[in-house]
């Protein structure tokens, strides 16, 4: 018993430890964050990297560098936070796939849908959340799901995701089907394996199903969503591993967030859950 207690002591004080150095490392680095004058790939500009196509909701007309859509404003609102006022600011394409896995990258943060997981912070850096995810089922209205109101309606269906996304992650751990689950490169891609009839429904984060269902299918619907665990899923910013940036750049999304502006934002790019009734 002693020996149980003395193993948890230790645990609890190296977590701690950990905590504290961490929140330290943040600290001091957000104190050196001089305005426009940070550790850039090129300096005096910020350079933001994300996927091509860029998709709406999350962007507009597949062009990042015009400020619209939700992704394209939270990153100018990050880059003025830290200094870098529009033209300062420079874009770069780079694959989700790409954007998640260890190695000197392209960009000096990537914005892109990128869920925290602690399997990536293994490979790259985050950022502080800049937003609140939900994921949700979309099919077309004459699937077999279609009326489906719980997560056991769900157990016989054959529904896909894009591949190495929390969206996949959802179907396997959560939905947990009796069939075995497909997996595309593209969100493009498994929409169109849907509208083929391949998968009887596509699993998304919710902004993005509220899109296909609506834009890019015919007789789309959004069979339901799924309650956010506690501590809920965020998308955080990307940066390299190690990268001397990442605690301006979160201490810039928590400014942010603390204004009110990643909630202004999101009211003013993101469709509401309404008519996304939650699948329990």
């Amino acid at each position: 018993m002693k020996k149980r207690i003395l193993i948890g002591t230790v645990i609890a004080s190296l977590t701690a430890a950990i905590t504290l150095t961490t929140s330290s490392q943040i600290a001091s680095a957000a104190a050196t964050c001089t305005p426009g004058a940070l550790s850039t790939l090129t300096k005096g500009t910020l350079t933001i990297g994300t996927d091509d196509p860029a998709y709406s909701p999350w962007f507009d007309s597949n062009t990042p560098s015009n400020g619209k859509g939700f992704e394209s404003a939270v990153a100018y609102a990050v880059a003025k936070q830290l200094g870098y006022p529009n033209p300062k600011v420079k874009w770069v394409k780079a694959s989700f796939n790409s954007v998640i896995q260890p190695g000197k990258k392209s960009f000096d943060f990537d914005i892109n849908e990128v869920s925290i997981t602690p399997e990536r912070a293994k490979a790259v850096d985050f950022s502080t959340g800049y937003y609140d995810v939900a994921q949700a089922v979309v099919t077309i209205k004459t699937s077999k799901i279609a009326k489906a109101k719980s997560i056991k309606d769900l157990a016989k269906a054959k529904l896909g995701a894009a591949v190495g996304t929390t969206s996949y992650t959802t179907i396997t751990n959560l939905i947990k089907p009796s069939v075995k689950a497909s997996v595309y490169d593209t969100n493009d891609v498994a929409t169109q394996a849907l509208i083929n009839g391949q998968i009887d429904g596509l699993v998304l984060d919710l902004p993005t199903a509220f899109y296909v269902a609506n834009a890019a299918l015919k007789n789309g619907l959004i069979v339901g969503q799924f309650a956010p665990k506690s501590g809920s899923e965020q998308f955080g910013l990307v940066l390299s591993k190690g990268s001397s940036i990442t605690g301006c750049v979160s201490k810039a999304v928590d400014t942010l967030r603390a204004k009110g502006t990643l909630k202004a934002i999101t009211k003013a790019w993101l469709s509401s859950s309404a008519g996304a009734p939650v699948l329990k």
